[in-house]
């Protein structure tokens, strides 16, 4: 019986591919095998050293401690692209609103109340909230991830120019996005050449902050810049500074702060994006998935901390083995099996920065004092037959 602590409410059409006979799930379980996430903060928390899974039903990962999980050979779970969708239509939706004056028309509209004819001060008035359509426009994409390629592609069929950049694309996205959309050979030849600028980049060391006053330097007067993908993508300070100069015409952020709130030219949406009944659903139900395939086969996909690894299971044994990323390991694995005479009937080995996973399926049975001899193995930090 898998024991399963859910720290968020999350969707029934999720919970239910848990089979009741196999799976005991509940806000408050003592000894979780696993844990389903969504933004409960579990920096700070106890890790139970029971714990072997962490399935966040979304794609950002902030809230949970990744360091202290990949230590312990706790793999963590993320949903990419079940919310694209969702997302997505946000995107478009701010990209309406970068240029028609939508949103600061209706907050004048709505302070008309003790006007005599509100009607009559609307048609005077409504040419201060005039706004350029978007088509024929030009999109800069930068990201073109689950939910670029479909900011790109909806994009076009608006009728805009579309220019996109990533230079770490996957092959499943270049499938994905539409031939119509051009490819930026440089990054800064997208920013300065584009009317809009739309960020679906990730947050890291080398992101951080890289919307700074040397890129809006380089960018078009009058520039619309959506940022639904992280706020410390955009360095504050220096957007401030272009909004205040013209530079940037309008920003809109799915991810405001202090900074930004009463700052003019500054669209802050709440965090919307992936605010939708569908998007909550696709990524519970992935999240379920994906944690119901290791918990019950070893396999590991859309894990942030180790490498994917699938290797279909047979009826054989299987030993799932986590280690730090350093050589002579697998000999070492190998070794204390043979030692017992036990016969690798499959074996499966992948790395990802400071980690490597192991999956090996062997002929028979293997006994508690090799399993041992194997955890006691330097840099080993999780061993599990399933």
């Amino acid at each position: 019986m898998y024991k399963i602590q859910t720290l968020n409410k999350i969707s029934s059409n999720g919970l239910n591919l848990l089979p009741r006979e196999n799976y005991e799930y509940a806000s408050e379980i003592v000894n979780p095998d696993a844990i389903l996430v969504r933004s409960q903060q579990m920096l700070d928390m106890d890790i139970p050293k029971s714990l072997i899974a962490v399935a966040r039903a979304g794609a950002g990962v902030n809230n949970i401690p990744i360091d202290k999980c990949s230590e312990r050979g706790i793999v963590v779970f993320n949903t990419p692209g079940a919310n694209a969708n969702g997302v997505k239509e946000l995107v478009i939706a701010g990209l309406l609103l970068s240029s028609r004056k939508v949103f600061e028309g209706i907050t004048w509209a709505k302070s008309l109340t003790k006007e005599a004819d509100a009607a009559k001060a609307i048609e005077k008035g409504k040419s201060n909230y005039e706004g350029p359509e978007i088509l024929g426009k030009k999109l800069g994409v930068i990201g073109l991830g689950a939910i670029g390629v479909r900011v790109a592609n909806a994009a076009y069929t608006l009728g805009m120019e579309v220019i996109g950049y990533d230079p770490f694309i996957s092959i499943e996205a270049a499938w994905g996005v539409s031939r119509n959309v051009q490819k930026a050979a440089k990054l800064d030849a997208l920013i300065a050449d584009s009317d809009y600028i739309t960020l679906h980049c990730p947050l890291n060391n080398e992101t951080k902050g890289f919307l700074n006053k040397q890129k809006f330097a380089i960018m078009k007067k009058g520039v619309r810049i959506l940022n639904f993908a992280r706020g410390e993508l955009v360095n504050n300070t220096d957007l401030i500074n272009a909004l205040k100069d013209g530079t940037v015409a309008k920003y809109v952020t799915d991810f405001p702060d202090n900074d930004l709130l009463n700052v003019e030219n500054v669209i802050p949406i709440p965090h919307l994006g992936a605010s939708t009944p569908e998007s909550e659903e696709n990524c519970a139900i992935m999240a379920v998935n994906q944690l119901r395939d290791y918990l019950e086969s070893g396999n590991i996909v859309n894990s942030v901390n180790y490498p994917e690894c699938v290797l279909p299971p047979t009826k054989s044994k299987r030993i799932t083995i986590a280690n730090k990323n350093v050589p002579n390991i697998i000999n070492q694995i190998t070794q204390a099996l043979a030692e017992h005479k036990i016969n690798i009937a499959d074996m499966l080995n992948k790395s990802k920065v400071n980690y490597a996973y192991n999956i090996i399926d062997i002929d028979g049975d293997i006994s508690d004092d090799v399993i041992k001899k194997i955890k006691n193995i330097k840099d080993i930090v999780m061993v599990r037959v399933i």
